[in-house]
């Protein structure tokens, strides 16, 4: 195996446990939005809603640069 190889495995093993602390954050994030939501603090809840898409459109970033690590 290259040593080019091996480093893209190596990145897309570390992207990869980045990834799972994007959905954990985004997890908790939602967690969070719900009882701001149930609680009537609607403006905060809205704001985020704003950082969940956030992070959904990096995590859906990150999975594109795994997944070209690994065709390599």
């Amino acid at each position: 195996m290259s040593s080019h190889s091996e480093s893209n495995i190596v990145m897309a093993d570390a992207l990869t446990l980045i990834l799972h602390n994007q959905h954990a954050l985004a997890a908790a994030v939602e967690e969070v939005t719900k009882w701001l939501s149930d609680n009537g603090i609607q403006k905060v809840a809205d704001s985020a809603v704003a950082a969940m898409e956030t992070l959904d459109t990096n995590a859906q970033a990150i999975t594109d640069a795994i997944t070209r690590l690994r065709k390599f």
